[in-house]
């Protein structure tokens, strides 16, 4: 990609930029997603703030433009995102996608991609925003977890929930089984939240949430449900 340069932008699917901060499953699975030829997005741009992150290899791997940002390198919060909102702009992207972006935004990019930055979570919030999920899940006792896909505010795991998916938390779980079950079920939700939002299927107006058409089916309950 050369900056400067504006790509044309695709006239039938949503051109998405992925923010890692390290191995990307979440991105793989949305990436992977896009392949279908009828799926209503397509990855143009990954960027991560660790220059030592697989999931831009990965990304590269597959033709897509990868940038490192160290955010390290920067003066301030304010600088560092600057420069992804500059990069999301040049690149065309409509829609934001977090994939374990592990960074503060500030509230000026969080506002201008206000409803069209997404965030996966691994809880089913409002319980359990923030870090360390699992062992707290476990600790308060919950029977069933899960994740959730909501658009970005600037207060941390918040935002309109645009999809959920919930799991059985099992008598024998740890931290690491229960999140390994929460990771399965968050690589079938991703992509299907990404779909349905690039479709116009989920709209956001504001913060009220609206979906054409949703329902639940199969053993795993999907918010919205996979097809």
């Amino acid at each position: 990609m050369r900056e400067g340069t504006i790509p044309k932008p695709s006239a039938t699917r949503k051109r998405v930029g992925i923010l890692i901060s390290g191995r990307g499953s979440n991105m793989m699975s949305l990436v992977e997603a896009t392949q279908s030829p009828d799926y209503p997005a397509e990855v143009v741009l990954v960027v991560s703030n660790r220059p030592e992150a697989p999931g831009l290899a990965w990304a590269k791997s597959r033709g897509i433009p990868a940038i490192a940002l160290d955010h390290k390198g920067y003066r301030s919060r304010e600088e560092f995102d600057d420069q992804i909102d500059r990069l999301m702009k040049v690149s065309g992207v409509d829609i934001i996608a977090c994939a374990g972006f592990m960074r503060l935004m500030t509230p000026g990019l969080v506002e201008n991609w206000r409803n069209r930055m997404i965030n996966i979570h691994p809880s089913l919030l409002p319980s359990f925003k923030g870090l360390n999920t699992h062992e707290r899940a476990l600790a308060a006792g919950v029977r069933i977890s899960g994740c959730t896909v909501h658009a970005v505010r600037h207060e941390v795991d918040t935002g309109p929930i645009l999809g959920q998916a919930a799991v059985p938390v099992r008598g024998d779980d740890t931290p690491e089984t229960l999140a390994a079950r929460v990771l399965a079920a968050e690589h079938k939700l991703y992509p299907e939240v990404l779909k349905q939002l690039a479709s116009g299927q989920i709209s956001i107006d504001g913060d009220t949430v609206a979906f054409k058409d949703s329902f639940i089916n199969n053993s795993v309950i999907f918010s919205p449900a996979i097809c």
